[in-house]
């Protein structure tokens, strides 16, 4: 957990950090947190750098007093992204998350790759009844009525299988700070975006919850009708949010969702796809150095092993890049390639590899390969900088 300042305002976010993998910034229902991404979050783990953050006045982040619109929290989401400078991201966004989505689409699109909107729309409710609702949490409070507002999120069947889980949510609505959640319930109350999405051209998945009495598939249907090519989804026996209702089904179903092809390990990888992945992996700049410096000798090997090793291997979603990582370490020190190895070596921390994954592949050189291997692999290791002084 981290924070920044954005916009004013300091915001609480999370990020998984595996900066060669693809981004994928993801926002919360209202009255929720970042929290119910921990479980998509944890699966996808190795194949996509995560970011999630607190609304304001929701989780961690600081309180809003002040009137607020959709592009103003769009522009929380670009500041974030800026602040870690990540240029372009996969976008998933929940219920007053997907109304930021929304809001980058018109905004921002340029910085949006893949979309995924679930439980939304393009208008949600009625301002009455968002601007009764904003009224009645300044009146009441969200401790007193925290119970009611959070049966709407869950289906049944999510009520009966899992009742702490539907405690510990209220708990956490109960906690929000009421005015920032009374603005953000008159911001949705203003917003409206048909007729206005007529001209996005991001790839952009809806999902809906089949049970979901808020924001209901009629009402994601609609907001397909806005967006040109849009498709629709919807999860049986889920109702408002999916992260959280139906985890193991939304994290399988999300890389698909987000443009990963369950067809890719047969399909013929492009020499452009492996070169995307060579460069995500090791640096642009490396991969750069290395076609500059390439000769009528050795330019059809640079090509065969960018389509086939960073292609064909890397870019096989059934190993996580940091899985490939650490077989590529302990290949390379068992056979004392240390040219190779010290690449990789340099290159591991930026997809992922904790100090403790490469300990253990390393130590396993040693029981498989020989300690005399081991050693100089840790060696090798420690000299670019891994590992800290007792």
């Amino acid at each position: 957990m981290a924070f920044v300042e954005c916009n004013g305002r300091v915001l609480c976010y999370r990020d998984s950090g595996e900066a060669g993998l693809p981004a994928v910034l993801f926002a919360h229902p209202l009255g929720m947190s970042q929290a119910v991404w921990s479980d998509t979050i944890e699966a996808l783990r190795g194949r996509y750098r995560c970011i999630s953050w607190d609304l304001p006045g929701h989780g961690a982040s600081a309180p809003v007093e002040d009137e607020i619109d959709a592009s103003e929290l769009g522009l929380d989401a670009l500041a974030l992204l800026d602040h870690l400078d990540i240029e372009r991201c996969h976008f998933v966004g929940t219920s007053i998350g997907g109304v930021i989505g929304q809001a980058l689409l018109l905004d921002a699109s340029d910085r949006l790759q893949n979309v995924v909107l679930t439980n939304t729309g393009a208008v949600i409710g009625t301002p009455d009844a968002w601007n009764e609702r904003a009224e009645r949490v300044r009146r009441e409070g969200l401790a007193a009525i925290a119970g009611e507002l959070s049966q709407r999120w869950f289906a049944d069947a999510y009520k009966r299988d899992d009742s702490a889980g539907v405690k510990g949510w209220t708990y956490q609505l109960a906690r929000t700070d009421d005015e920032s959640y009374a603005r953000l319930c008159e911001l949705l109350g203003a917003t409206d975006f048909r007729g206005r999405l007529a001209d996005v051209d991001s790839p952009v998945q809806l999902v809906a919850g089949a049970d979901d009495p808020a924001t209901p598939p009629d009402t994601l249907a609609a907001l397909g009708q806005e967006i040109p090519a849009a498709s629709l989804d919807t999860l049986d026996a889920v109702a408002h949010v999916p992260s959280v209702e139906a985890p193991g089904e939304f994290a399988a179903r999300l890389p698909g969702w987000l443009g990963a092809s369950e067809a890719a390990e047969s399909a013929p990888v492009t020499y452009d796809e492996g070169l995307a992945t060579r460069k995500s992996v090791l640096g642009s700049e490396h991969v750069e150095r290395a076609s500059q410096s390439a000769t009528t000798l050795d330019a059809p090997f640079q090509a065969l092993i960018t389509r086939f090793a960073w292609g064909e291997l890397w870019s096989n979603p059934d190993l996580s890049r940091t899985q490939r990582s650490l077989i590529t370490i302990a290949v390379l020190a068992a056979l004392g390639r240390d040219g190779e190895l010290v690449l990789h070596l340099k290159t591991a921390k930026r997809i992922g590899v904790t100090e403790a994954q490469l300990r253990q592949s390393l130590m396993h050189v040693a029981i498989y390969a020989g300690v005399p291997a081991s050693n100089h692999a840790f060696k090798l290791a420690k000299e670019q900088g891994w590992g800290d002084t007792l």
